[in-house]
């Protein structure tokens, strides 16, 4: 959910220098004014300079970054821009929401991402689509079987780079832009933007644009946070509790180690709660169909 006060609501998206196909995409996805950081950063972005922005969790930064993509880019650019993303699962979200948005575009966009057969990706490959959301490993290595040519991308963002550098793309992501001779646009899209960030966007950006919207909390103030102190032998006693009383619609529990969401998630079910694991170590079918489930 968006908080209302994200929103920039003295602007529309026909302001912000965005193409008609684009805007009907905004149109029938229900938008009406952009937020802060859509607001300030697509029309940076549509003026072809290199931006870095940062904006808080819950603040429409994919469409931020995927309307001005769309509005530079024509059908027909294949390889035309480049999304990099830390997960599988943000790779199949973007992609989706690019589609939706770029629906009246005539622009494709298709996911590439590790723990799914390698043939079924390169085959959609093989259709030239003008946006590809991949993440880092398996975008090195669709390259290296000649596969995804690098030297045709306009624009390459970078999303969620605070998280791709903590969960180690860092060389991933220097040998991936390292390759691209032609010096694309560039734009990095973080939740905070660190010394590390701001030294790798210098590296391979020009005199980039900074965008800062982010407040002093990293989350949008739609979202009420409370805690209870609660002893480890309780934990699965008191959750399986509010799920029976509070009856909340979906529930996302968070767990340190993968082998506690496995026995969380056995508990709740022999509990009567509809409850499924996810995490790394399960196969992306497996994981695919969690997530279709919520």
């Amino acid at each position: 959910m968006v908080s209302s006060e994200t929103f920039d609501t003295t602007k529309t998206f026909a302001d912000l220098g965005l193409p008609a196909s684009v805007i009907k995409g905004v149109d029938a996805a229900g938008f009406k004014h952009p937020t802060k950081i859509q607001s300030a950063l697509i029309p940076v972005a549509m003026s072809g300079k290199d931006v870095i922005g940062q904006a808080k969790t819950g603040t429409g930064k994919t469409a931020a970054f995927s309307l001005p993509v769309l509005g530079l880019l024509q059908p027909g650019d294949q390889f035309g821009a480049l999304v990099l993303v830390p997960t599988r699962e943000l790779a199949i979200q973007v992609c989706r929401e690019v589609e939706e948005l770029g629906g009246h575009t005539g622009i494709k966009a298709i996911p590439v991402y590790g723990g799914k057969p390698m043939r079924a990706q390169a085959q959609a490959l093989e259709s030239h689509p003008e946006i590809i959301v991949g993440t880092p490993g398996r975008v090195m290595d669709m390259h290296q079987r000649g596969l995804l040519p690098y030297n045709q991308f306009k624009v390459v963002i970078l999303d969620e780079v605070d998280r791709m550098l903590d969960i180690g793309f860092r060389e991933d992501i220097r040998k991936i832009l390292g390759a691209m001779k032609q010096r694309p646009q560039t734009i990095f899209v973080s939740a905070t933007i660190s010394p590390e960030i701001e030294k790798l966007a210098r590296s391979y950006m020009k005199s980039p644009e900074k965008i800062v919207t982010t407040e002093k909390s990293l989350t949008v103030s739609a979202v009420d946070q409370s805690w209870l102190t609660v002893e480890p032998w309780d934990k699965r006693k008191l959750l399986h509790h509010l799920l029976k009383h509070e009856e909340p619609a979906l529930t996302i529990v968070f767990c340190r180690m993968k082998k506690t969401v496995d026995q969380v998630a056995e508990y709740l079910t022999k509990h009567g709660i509809d409850a499924h694991a996810m995490h790394g170590d399960m196969y992306q079918t497996k994981r695919d169909k969690v997530m279709d489930q919520l």
